[in-house]
């Protein structure tokens, strides 16, 4: 059940006074948990990171050797005040992922501790810019891409799930939520069967996926179209990153307040957190490595694509995070 942590994280957010601090307390009460709050100054203003680890019973924190998984909630803006009053659209990421982190926190304290360690990020901003954009506006972030990554996707992970509001467009066409094929490293590969599988159990529903293309999984900035930024983690790590869109079936602005559905939300929750649980424990692979392989040895890699631009290719190794699978 995390429809109730998603209210719970639904109404804190739903302030012009909240702040990553806000976040943190959440998790006061949970001693085993590490959550912690950072402000970041932008040249179009300011947000609060928010990371929570979950260590699991047998993760890397802990000296295990199991697998570790990051949520990430991707977003703009949970708020453009003063132009919109209230929660937009766009924060339902920021409280997807911090539902989840709430839910395994309580999890952890009834006794049901994750095999591996999951780590949960997004950032706060009850004030964010808006962004002009076709078909709708969209809401902008207040400081830059790349900062966002740095802050939000972690190096220790070993598969990423990046969730992410993706009502401003006329490709996805269903109310809930959608997933994306795997990304790694430059590559657009097949949709996971083992997350295919969870999304069915799950939801009791039909699986549904959403296409990308090759603009969506290179970093923002360089001039290309983008469907949304829910794919921008894959920039940044070497570990396979899954979209998770929260949807509908008409075409929403980002900036759209009264447009959240907290059923959607808390299905994409129960969701990554069915997918923590199997991933843990060895039962959810994003990809297959074999098939990868096979890739890399008949193409080549295609690393270049998580670089801005052609040039920034020299030094490669440096600016991509490690990660382990």
């Amino acid at each position: 059940m995390s429809l109730q942590q998603t209210l719970q994280v639904f109404e804190l957010m739903d302030s012009a006074k909240v702040s990553g601090a806000d976040i943190v307390e959440l998790f006061a009460a949970d001693p085993g948990i590490r959550a912690v709050s950072r402000r970041v100054q932008g040249v179009k203003g300011g947000t609060d990171f928010v990371r929570i680890d979950i260590p699991g019973a047998n993760g890397k924190s802990a000296g295990g050797a199991a697998p570790t998984l990051a949520i990430i909630g991707r977003l703009g803006g949970i708020g453009a005040r003063p132009d919109r009053i209230g929660l937009v659209s766009d924060a339902d990421g920021a409280i997807a992922a911090v539902a989840c982190a709430l839910k395994l926190a309580r999890m952890q304290r009834n006794g049901d501790a994750l095999p591996g360690d999951v780590i949960v990020t997004t950032h706060i901003c009850p004030d964010a810019p808006i962004l002009p954009r076709q078909p709708v506006d969209f809401m902008d972030a207040p400081v830059d891409d790349a900062t966002m990554n740095r802050h939000e996707v972690p190096a220790e992970a070993d598969a990423v799930l990046s969730i992410d509001t993706s009502k401003g467009n006329r490709i996805l066409n269903h109310k809930g939520y959608a997933i994306s094929p795997t990304v790694k490293e430059g590559y657009i590969l097949r949709v996971a069967e083992d997350l295919l599988r969870i999304m069915e159990q799950s939801s009791g529903r039909a699986a549904v996926a959403f296409p990308i293309t090759t603009q969506d999984i290179t970093p923002y900035g360089n001039g290309v179209y983008h469907l949304n930024s829910i794919l921008q983690p894959a920039t940044a790590t070497s570990a396979p990153v899954v979209g998770v869109a929260i949807c509908a079936e008409t075409v929403v602005p980002g900036c759209c307040t009264g447009a959240s559905h907290e059923t959607d939300i808390a299905l994409a929750v129960k969701f990554a957190l069915e997918v923590a649980k199997a991933f843990g424990r060895g039962n959810c692979r994003f990809y297959d490595a074999d098939e990868y392989a096979r890739l890399l040895e008949l193409y080549g890699s295609l690393r270049h694509l998580q670089l801005r631009q052609a040039s920034e290719t020299d030094g490669v190794e440096g600016t991509i995070m490690p990660a382990t699978s």
